[in-house]
């Protein structure tokens, strides 16, 4: 199968996921504030993070799958677009706090999972 169709394939499962997920965690807490995005973001980070460095530090995950990990499955996994209209639904519903709280804990929290994904994937 060629790299592209795996990618493609690799990117449904990621939108699947994206959508099973967000869903669960939206259900479980069930307020107004985007969890489910907001999980599905950091999760998608700290993946990011993990794979890329098991990739490119140690050379244990080939190019063609972290391509198919990072561009397929996490590239429609993760969600900052849908970040970025949740932020703006907050906004015109004059939920300035929650807006707020959204962007700084999405950016904040993603740049940490990334930095503990790539300490994951030195671990020996």
């Amino acid at each position: 199968m060629s790299q592209l169709a795996l990618i493609g394939i690799a990117g449904a499962l990621g939108a699947l996921a994206r959508y099973g997920l967000a869903l669960v965690v939206q259900r479980a807490v069930g307020t107004e504030f985007p969890w489910g995005i907001l999980s599905v973001n950091v999760l998608g980070c700290l993946l990011f993070g993990l794979i890329y460095g098991l990739a490119e530090e140690r050379g244990i995950v080939r190019p063609e799958l972290r391509a198919i990990a990072l561009i397929g499955f996490l590239g429609a996994f993760t969600t900052f677009s849908t970040f970025a209209f949740d932020t703006l639904n907050l906004v015109r519903a004059e939920r300035y706090v929650l807006a707020g709280a959204n962007i700084v804990l999405g950016n904040a929290l993603g740049v940490v999972a990334v930095l503990a994904g790539l300490a994951l994937s030195r671990l020996r």
